[in-house]
């Protein structure tokens, strides 16, 4: 145990090491953020075309938002990874992390697309055909009517899903990107297994210190829904 505290004390007292875990970390957020807005984004609009009304207008945007949806929740993200750097995006000089974004984002979205379906369906029609029956626009009843209904009852989903985008950042480390556990990895090789076990450790704490304050921001915005549902009662 004292071994442990002392590799502990050694790695927080190496300037190097610690720019190297700080800037590994400000990597994984910058990918993680950006790929979270690109995913709720395009998700949010997959879900409206897919929960639309069938038209002839809508069957082909229908039937490519549902083959999008199968394909990418069908195969594994670091396959997706792995295509979007070496083949779709295998241009010289391309920033890097614009295709991890891009990769996890377009990930993102067809997971964040079926939260959002789910929340629009748990939505009683009858509010809808009631809005209409008032002569309100489809318009006005998503945004006044579903959508502030349907976001309070997937808030806890999306916030899963938030956390998965985050965790699955990790693997960018296999096309050469230096996020926060590739920093772990470069910190600990050449040395022996309690050395390389230290900055695992940090690089842990790290991920789990972010992870619980997305949840405590989840159950924050979870529980000021539940307040305003409970002042509209009374």
């Amino acid at each position: 145990m004292e071994g442990f505290i002392g590799k502990v004390a050694e790695l927080f007292g190496t300037p190097e090491y610690i720019d190297s875990l700080l800037h590994g970390f400000w990597l994984t957020l910058q990918i993680s953020y950006f790929a979270i807005l690109l995913g709720l984004l395009l998700g949010a609009i997959i879900a409206l075309v897919d929960t639309a009304k069938p038209s002839k207008w809508l069957a082909i945007p229908k039937f490519i938002c549902r083959t999008y949806t199968v394909i990418i929740r069908g195969t594994p993200m670091a396959l997706q990874l792995f295509i979007m750097f070496f083949i779709i995006f295998a241009i010289r000089d391309f920033p890097g992390i614009i295709t991890a974004i891009l990769a996890f984002g377009l990930n993102s979205a067809a997971y964040s697309a079926e939260v959002f379906r789910a929340g629009i369906l748990s939505v009683d029609s009858g509010q809808t055909e009631a809005g209409l029956a008032l002569g309100l626009s489809k318009f006005t009843i998503m945004r006044k009517i579903v959508a502030p209904q349907a976001i309070k009852n997937i808030i806890p989903s999306l916030g899963n899903e938030i956390i998965t985008v985050l965790k699955e950042t990790a693997i960018v480390g296999m096309v050469g990107m230096y996020d926060l556990n590739m920093a772990a990895k470069d910190i600990g090789s050449g040395q022996n297994m309690a050395s390389y076990v230290v900055p695992m450790f940090v690089a842990a704490l790290f991920y789990l210190a972010t992870i619980y304050l997305i949840t405590f921001i989840v159950r924050r915005v979870e529980k000021s829904f539940r307040k305003s549902d409970s002042r509209t009662e009374e």
